[in-house]
């Protein structure tokens, strides 16, 4: 028999019951919903314990998506009391939810907890997917920290966005949560990626930019704060002492511009953000073009950016421009979420020199991260679902420092990193040389570590990675590519162990690459955007 999807259409009483912070948190309230296009109109009434109803007529828009057209409607409480537990219905006057709760953030709040997750889609059945999995770990977890104040993800809330079966699933999943506590969504690349046809396979994957059907369904449920255009999938909000800038993952230079105003002007002792992509990876073929160096400037104003998109858990030492520092002052700590609903990473995840913490998610298992601010110290602890305790420190700003303690490495003889990873035994008699200010190393070391075909000649070395060749020679600036004769710059010389030594910015020209020397901790780090797995070729 031939299966049919679970398309959870609008009806009409409402569903989709989400509440979320769009201005204020201490005195208003965002109710967002869904009912079918026979509904025209929408309120919300609200009261607190012993008070008098009060109303608040939805804004209504139709969403239409890939199968059908709903009614989306989002009404905001405001003029609430902070500190207070308001009761609310929703919908029409004819069909309206049952009654749930909302708190109101406290007056003058320096103490309080949020959780963050990140990668929670499923895809184990693109006709059904289920999140009850999901469900069961946040209730268990909110039943543990019933002092939550909200929920912030990282991205990936969905596994293909584009598609209207993935959101009422993802919704549907989280039921009795979203109605109470705060969820503020992150956009990752899965929740706007699409396929042209999704049933019975998958054919032509595209990604919406803007992210189409997170912005329709959540249009007035975040702060309409973002850069213009790209607002809903970008925007910012306070809780307590602490600002939370959320970030897209499209048009990274004006993201930059308007994060870099909007973070100076907060006034709060803790910047905190959210982006799907991890700057500093784990993966072993990973990049951070998408980013770097576009939104450096904003996201180095942070003191943490919570990350997702590998599946897997990492902290950070402080960085900043490349560098890796021991203090909070110093840079921003990078944090991966993991996963928060058994999605074990597609591919091995590695240790790299700017974690000071790393957890390979393997299992199959959920994680989430519980976070505490308090005053000028902020505690982070990531769990998983069994119990188990994968990282947990406290970073102090009054002491400047972060316990447990990590010193981040400094290294006396240069080491070359790449993507993070130490090239190990390959060059531990080849350090890279620096020549009247000019950077040198065995590139061809490089390249072989890499996975590349290295085809050494007396006085000559032909290298081929990432579809790009070269041909080497010593005593020579010369490089004959696929593409014509390319100058390096600086003559390359025979070095260290007899191998030789080519200028790293004009080879890292030759093959797409980029680098960078840092120089507190002694180590030349070569990026490539690339993210095949190059393998030898095997006659």
């Amino acid at each position: 028999m031939e299966r049919q999807p679970n398309y959870r259409f609008a009806c009409e009483k409402p569903d989709h019951i989400m509440v979320s912070i769009s201005g204020d948190a201490k005195t208003s309230m965002t109710v967002t919903w869904r009912s079918c296009l026979d509904v025209k109109s929408g309120y919300i009434e609200y009261y607190e314990k012993g008070g008098e109803k009060k109303r608040a007529d939805a804004v209504v828009k139709p969403f239409k998506s890939d199968v059908n057209t709903s009614n989306i409607f989002w009404a905001k409480a405001e003029n609430l009391k902070p500190g207070t537990r308001y009761y609310y219905t929703c919908g029409s006057s004819d069909n309206r939810s049952d009654e749930f709760w909302f708190d109101t953030e406290e007056e003058n709040l320096t103490k309080f907890k949020f959780i963050a997750i990140s990668d929670h889609q499923k895809d184990n059945d693109h006709y059904n997917p289920d999140y009850s999995e999901l469900n069961k770990f946040l209730k268990d977890v909110l039943a543990e920290h019933p002092d939550v104040k909200f929920i912030l993800t990282a991205g990936d809330n969905t596994n293909c966005g584009q598609h209207e079966i993935q959101w009422n699933a993802m919704f549907e999943g989280m039921k009795g949560i979203m109605e109470h506590i705060p969820y503020m969504m992150c956009c990752g690349n899965h929740d706007n990626r699409g396929f042209k046809q999704y049933f019975p396979t998958e054919v032509d994957r595209y990604y919406a930019e803007p992210a189409e059907f997170f912005n329709a369904q959540l249009e007035y449920s975040y702060p309409k704060n973002g850069p213009e255009g790209w607002q809903t999938e970008n925007y910012s909000f306070n809780y307590g002492n602490a600002h939370f800038v959320v970030f897209g993952v499209n048009e990274p230079e004006l993201v930059n511009e308007w994060a870099i105003k909007d973070i100076d002007e907060c006034g709060k002792e803790w910047k905190l953000g959210a982006y799907h992509f991890p700057i500093y990876y784990s993966g072993p073929n990973l990049s951070n073009d998408d980013a770097y160096p576009m939104m450096r400037e904003c996201m180095e104003k942070l003191d943490v950016l919570f990350s997702g998109h590998e599946h897997n858990f990492s902290r950070s030492y402080p960085i900043r421009n490349e560098e890796i520092f021991d203090r909070p002052s110093q840079g921003t700590v990078h944090y991966e979420l993991g996963n928060g609903h058994m999605n074990p990473p597609g591919t091995k995840t590695l240790d790299k020199v700017w974690h000071c913490s790393f957890y390979p998610q393997e299992e199959l298992n959920c994680m989430y991260a519980l976070i505490e601010v308090d005053g000028d110290k902020m505690t982070l602890i990531s769990r998983l679902n069994d119990g188990r305790t994968v990282d947990e420190c406290l970073i102090d700003k009054e002491k400047d420092e972060i316990r447990p303690y990590r010193t981040a490495p400094i290294f006396n003889r240069t080491r070359i990193m790449y993507k993070g990873v130490d090239l190990g035994l390959c060059a531990s008699e080849t350090p890279p040389v620096c020549i009247d200010g000019v950077w040198y190393l065995p590139f061809a070391t490089l390249i072989r570590f890499i996975g590349g075909e290295v085809s050494r000649e007396p006085g000559k070395v032909t290298l081929d990675v990432y579809g790009k060749k070269g041909v080497f020679t010593e005593g020579s600036s010369l490089v004959q590519t696929d593409k014509g004769e390319v100058d390096l710059g600086a003559k390359v010389f025979r070095g260290n162990a007899g191998q030789l030594y080519m200028p790293v910015d004009g080879s890292c020209k030759v093959f797409g690459m980029k680098w960078a020397y840092a120089a507190r901790n002694n180590f030349i780090t070569v990026e490539c955007s690339n993210e095949s797995h190059p393998v030898p070729h095997q006659p």
